[in-house]
């Protein structure tokens, strides 16, 4: 039985992304969300954080990136890539779109604008606005333990540990469990629900808050915490609050939705010397908040423009900049700190956040079988791209830091 506080402040909740629907102003909510950012930035003192992000200034022109373009035309003709989908975007709007390829090399059909691709790992970035917009909406506290909000989950085999475990913790992967723990169940096809049983059994390798170690199944309790807190499904919240009110309108959660949308992509690997079309992992699906997201090019741009303050009724500032702060620095290891001009790596809530030569990049990579997908911002100069793949290609690794660099002969000193 939810106590009739809780009940109150889901009312609130519902009433309030409700409105958002519906494109109303929410100026009232501001000093909640204000409120709630300022706490949050205090207690995250043990991030070292970096400073708060520049202000923008108006977005490069075009043109400067046709350079880019035409790398990554030669670079997708070389290894013949199934489909690309790729937006150049400002706070302001879309500013480019550019598709190559097919959909499925067995029927030939070309990628288009409203091509639906699995962006993977991408996923984390809206996971991260639902937990956001909880905490502005005074549902759940980033400090409240998760142990209070499921209650009849065990995470990991310390006890104390796990008591002392926030939803900050879940969505900065710094619970202090081991990383990566049981992707290799998804990776075999075992389902979310059925992983829970185990969750008990995952080791410790630090206290929460203290190090950082990446999740698919971990992160993927901020669906039950939606679940338990307001009575409603991940993905029903996820579609009604931020895709409807974003116009993303080809954007879907879930198997169902990817299956049952026309225009969606195949996924493709890398086998006997062609790319073959493959089959898809449903599990990863079950792990909604983690990799749950379909979504086109023209959606994703919505996403970008979003994240760079374009839709300030949906997504107020004092939530972006809560997301993009810096929790925890992230170790070498990952493809993007290979990168030659990465200064530093964090992760946020839901995004990883970057110096990059100078500039400070908000971004996310991800992931499945047979796909590929890469999301980078640089609110400071206004702009951003978003790159999909219907292929597990290792062109993807260098999409991000080749479009910075090209960002950088514009407005380096």
């Amino acid at each position: 039985m939810i106590g009739t506080a809780k009940a109150r402040r889901i009312s609130y909740l519902k009433h309030v992304l409700r409105s958002l629907s519906v494109g109303l102003a929410i100026a009232p909510l501001l000093v909640i969300a204000q409120s709630s950012s300022n706490e949050y930035l205090q207690q995250a003192a043990f991030s070292q954080l970096p400073g708060q992000l520049p202000q923008p200034v108006s977005s490069p022109d075009i043109q400067v990136f046709e350079a880019y373009k035409s790398w990554l035309r030669a670079k997708v003709a070389e290894d013949q890539i199934p489909g690309v989908a790729l937006a150049i975007v400002s706070s302001n709007g879309i500013l480019d779109v550019e598709t190559l390829g097919v959909r499925s090399v067995d029927d030939q059909q070309a990628v288009s604008d409203v091509t639906v691709f699995r962006i993977a790992s991408v996923s984390k970035t809206f996971a991260g606005t639902v937990a956001s917009q909880l905490v502005n909406h005074n549902i759940l506290g980033w400090d409240e333990p998760i142990s209070q909000v499921l209650p009849g989950y065990t995470l990991g085999t310390d006890a104390a540990g796990a008591d002392r475990m926030t939803l900050r913790h879940v969505l900065s992967h710094t619970t202090g469990l081991m990383p990566h723990a049981f992707s290799n169940l998804l990776d075999a096809g075992v389902a979310y629900d059925k992983i829970q049983e185990k969750l008990h059994e995952i080791p410790a390798v630090c206290e929460p808050g203290r190090c950082y170690g990446y999740q698919n199944v971990v992160f993927s309790l901020v669906a039950d915490v939606v679940e338990v807190s307001l009575g409603t499904h991940y993905d029903d919240f996820v579609e009604e609050n931020i895709f409807s009110p974003l116009g993303m309108d080809n954007a879907s959660m879930g198997l169902d939705g990817y299956e049952n949308n026309p225009n969606a992509s195949q996924a493709h690997q890398f086998g006997r010397g062609r790319w073959q079309v493959s089959s898809l992992n449903p599990a990863y699906y079950t792990v909604g908040p983690a990799s749950g997201v379909n979504a086109t090019i023209l959606d994703m741009g919505r996403w970008a423009q979003a994240q760079l303050g374009g839709f300030p009724d949906v997504l107020p500032k004092t939530l972006l900049d809560m997301q993009h702060t810096p929790i925890v620095e992230t170790p070498h290891g990952n493809y993007f700190n290979r990168w030659p001009r990465l200064d530093k790596a964090w992760y946020g809530l839901g995004w990883r956040v970057m110096d990059y030569s100078g500039l400070r990049v908000i971004h996310h990579g991800g992931g499945v079988r047979g796909y590929r997908s890469e999301m980078v911002l640089v609110p400071e100069h206004n702009v951003g791209l978003v790159v999909l793949f219907n292929a597990s290609t290792p062109l993807a690794n260098d999409v991000v830091p080749m479009f910075l660099d090209q960002l950088l002969t514009v407005v380096a000193p």
